[in-house]
C-alpha cells in the first residue's frame, strides 16, 4: 500500500466515515478507528468535538490541506456577504484540484493535487501547475492535448462511481470542462454529511 493510499484509508478510519465514497475505504469493512486503541467504545463527543471533527471531515475532503491553508480560505469565506458556511465551500470546490477532480479527469482528490502539479492542465489554453489556483466563473479547464492518453485519465473518466456536477459543463470527448456557476452546498456531491455551519462555529469559538 502507497503512503498516499494509507494517509486516505487513515483519515477514513479516523472519521468512521467512507468520506469520499470510495469502493475499497476500509470503513466499508470495519467502522473503528486506526490503531490499537481503534476499538475502544467512542465517547459522546463535546460541542468542540463534534465542530472539530466538522472541520477535520471537511479539510481532510480536499485532500487534507494543512490548517493553514485551511484557515485562509475560512478567512477569505467570512469577508464575502452571505452565509460563511456556504461561501467556504464555494470557495474550496472553486480550486483548480478540486474541479480536475469533479470532472472525473482523475479517481482522487489525492490524485488532482499531483496531475495539477505535474503540468498536465490547462486553464483557458495557459498551463497551471498550481493546485490551489482559483478558478473563476466562465474559466474554461482541459487536460493538455499530449497527457489525454493517459492511463489514469482513460480509466478515470470511464468510471461509473461519480457523476460530473450539474456547476460544471463537460465535454468528454475533448476532456474539457467549464465552470458554469460557484455551487451551494445542496449541489455538490459529497457522500457524506458536510456540516460547514459547525466549521463556521469552531472558528468563531477558537
Amino acid at each position: 500500500m502507497t503512503k498516499r493510499t494509507a494517509a486516505k484509508h487513515k483519515i477514513d478510519r479516523r472519521m468512521g466515515e467512507n468520506i469520499w465514497g470510495r469502493p475499497k475505504s476500509p470503513v466499508n469493512r470495519r467502522e473503528y478507528g486506526p490503531g490499537q486503541h481503534g476499538q475502544r467504545r467512542k465517547a459522546k463527543l463535546s460541542d468542540f468535538g463534534v465542530q472539530l471533527r466538522a472541520k477535520q471531515k471537511l479539510k481532510g475532503y480536499y485532500g487534507d490541506l494543512t490548517e493553514k491553508q485551511f484557515r485562509r480560505i475560512f478567512a477569505e469565506a467570512e469577508r464575502l456577504r452571505g452565509d460563511t458556511g456556504e461561501k467556504l465551500v464555494g470557495l474550496l470546490e472553486s480550486r483548480l484540484d478540486a474541479i480536475v477532480y469533479r470532472a472525473k479527469f482523475v479517481q482522487t482528490i489525492f490524485a488532482a493535487r499531483q496531475f495539477v502539479n505535474h503540468g498536465h492542465v490547462k486553464v483557458n489554453g495557459k498551463k497551471v501547475n498550481i493546485p490551489s489556483f482559483r478558478v473563476k466563473v466562465g474559466d474554461i479547464i482541459q487536460v493538455r492535448e499530449k497527457s489525454k492518453q493517459l492511463a489514469t485519465v482513460l480509466e478515470s473518466m470511464s468510471l461509473p462511481e461519480r457523476d460530473v456536477p450539474e456547476y460544471l459543463k463537460i465535454d468528454n470527448s475533448k476532456m474539457m470542462v467549464e465552470y458554469v456557476r460557484v455551487p451551494e452546498l445542496g449541489d455538490i456531491p459529497y457522500p457524506v454529511m458536510m456540516e460547514p455551519n459547525l466549521v463556521v462555529e469552531f472558528y468563531s469559538k477558537n
